[in-house]
């Protein structure tokens, strides 16, 4: 056994090596962990405060090709060097049997120890794991960038041998549909409220919606004769629920202006002030030009467009010209916040929900607001309304009393005048409804 005397200080020197390699491998699996969970707009916040560790770590997240290569490269030597170690001690002590015990050994040490164990931690606190290894990572690709270039350029060879680039830029999803997706998960796991959750929705919907979606519909626009007396167009005005309120001359759709009541209430009072005779009022003079933009313009662009303009009001017009409908700002607004509701407004009691679980509804309710009201998800693609979604799918229009049943859920007509649906019955699916929790993820 002169061996074992022999060996006395070099197995102690060779465990200390083993348990200092073990902790090297941890740094680099914890590092790896974390470099690639950490979020980079966290990390970004916190480097324009000031951060310096911050803005390492967003260097080191953004080039993650070094540290990858780095981390794989630097956790093999030190593990293979641990093992080797192990083996060469475990021999020493037991023979040709030690490589079976040294294998089990570094097998449980760096499983345990050294990849469970550090990436679990560095995954529940990716962030807080990345600022604290990144100097040291900083170091340790500086020290290993010769051997990390050569591995990539070997790594790159292969790549190109089988026609892949991989510099080519591919994206498997869009900016934004990341973003609305880490919305929805926060949403599911109770840090978002559903309310956020649509607010942040709707921004990102600015581009992907129409103001013909959001539209008031041009029978629905409350219109005013531009040939009667100058009295009776004030009355209206002022008994009107709107501020601005288009005028019309010969037709409906001919629209030669757009009067604001708060100029007619200037007019008033400066008449009710005027010493002499007042003049006739001439409410086209206070009228402002119309302003048409085209059913194809997407919300983001109209509210830009709006912002620029300093305007709220515009009048939605097709390829010919004909007059669609009218969009205002306040319209994109509720797009994105909800329904803005004052003292002015008429509540428009579109949507009435039954004992048994169903929904009476107007067909004219837009079928946006009922999938962000009561969680559905009816497409909206083809059509804008309830009662235009059915007419499309059942590729008819209905009579009263006949029922259908699209994407899950039951519609019966309940009143129709002349081709069109005024009132129907939309019965949900089962476990969909907004007090059920499970259904609003």
């Amino acid at each position: 056994m002169e061996m074992q005397v022999d060996i006395d200080l070099p197995l102690e020197f060779m465990i200390g090596a083993i348990l200092v390699l073990l902790i090297f491998s941890a740094f680099f699996s914890a590092s790896e962990t974390a470099l690639t969970a950490a979020q980079r707009s966290r990390i970004h916040r916190l480097a324009e405060h000031g951060s310096r560790r911050a803005e390492t770590t967003e260097k080191l997240i953004t080039d993650r090709e070094s540290v990858l290569g780095t981390v794989l490269l630097g956790n093999n030597l030190v593990n293979i060097l641990a093992s080797a170690l192990a083996t060469s001690a475990l021999i020493g002590l037991f023979g040709d049997a030690g490589v079976a015990y040294a294998t089990v050994l570094m097998t449980v040490m760096v499983v345990v120890f050294t990849e469970v164990l550090p990436k679990t931690y560095a995954i529940t606190q990716p962030e807080r794991t990345a600022l604290a290894v990144s100097l040291v990572m900083q170091g340790v690709i500086w020290v290993l960038r010769p051997m990390v270039g050569m591995v990539r350029f070997a790594v790159r060879g292969i790549f190109h041998l089988f026609g892949y680039d991989p510099d080519s830029p591919f994206d498997v999803i869009s900016a934004h549909e990341e973003l609305r997706g880490a919305v929805d998960l926060h949403h599911r796991e109770g840090a978002v409220r559903k309310r956020e959750r649509d607010m942040i929705g709707g921004i990102l919907d600015l581009d992907e919606i129409f103001v013909d979606d959001i539209m008031v519909h041009r029978k629905n626009i409350y219109m005013i004769d531009a040939s009667l007396p100058a009295d009776e167009i004030i009355e209206q005005v002022l008994t009107s629920p709107h501020t601005r309120v288009p005028l019309w001359k010969n037709d409906p759709e001919n629209i030669v202006g757009v009067v604001h009541a708060k100029d007619l209430l200037r007019l008033l009072m400066a008449r009710q002030n005027a010493k002499d005779a007042a003049p006739p009022v001439d409410v086209m003079s206070l009228a402002k030009a119309p302003w048409f933009v085209p059913e194809g313009t997407t919300l983001r662009t109209q509210l830009v467009a709006f912002l620029a303009q300093r305007s709220h009001f515009a009048l939605v017009v097709d390829e010919y010209g004909a007059l669609m409908g009218l969009v205002t700002l306040e319209d994109i607004l509720e797009e994105i916040v909800g329904e803005i509701s004052d003292e002015h407004d008429t509540p428009v009691r579109g949507v009435r929900a039954q004992p048994d679980g169903s929904y009476i509804c107007d067909g004219t309710v837009a079928i946006r607001d009922l999938n962000r009201e009561y969680y559905w998800n009816l497409p909206d693609e083809e059509a804008t309304t309830i009662a235009g979604l059915v007419i499309h799918e059942a590729q008819a229009i209905p009579i009263a009393g006949q029922l259908f049943t699209f994407y899950g859920f039951k519609f019966q007509i309940l009143r129709r005048n002349r081709n069109a649906i005024t009132s129907l019955r939309i019965t949900p699916p089962e476990g969909i409804s907004p007090q059920n929790p499970a259904s609003r993820a």
